[in-house]
């Protein structure tokens, strides 16, 4: 029986903690930084849980 394949885009956006809740980084920190507030940057650094109907989507993208 042949291997099930892992999303190469879902595994390069999520991450899986150690109690197995799914993590994804926020939008809007890529480029443009200078005009941004320092303290909207450091709110956007910050990674934040997969909502429940997205985090059964990626779990089977991921093959868990």
């Amino acid at each position: 029986m042949p291997k099930n394949k892992t999303h190469s885009g879902a595994k390069k956006r999520f991450r899986v903690t150690g109690s197995g809740k799914l993590m994804r980084e926020r939008a809007n920190k890529r480029h443009l930084l200078e005009s941004k507030s320092s303290r909207r940057t450091r709110r956007l650094s910050v990674d934040v849980q997969l909502s429940p109907a997205d985090a059964k989507k990626a779990k089977k993208l991921l093959g868990l």
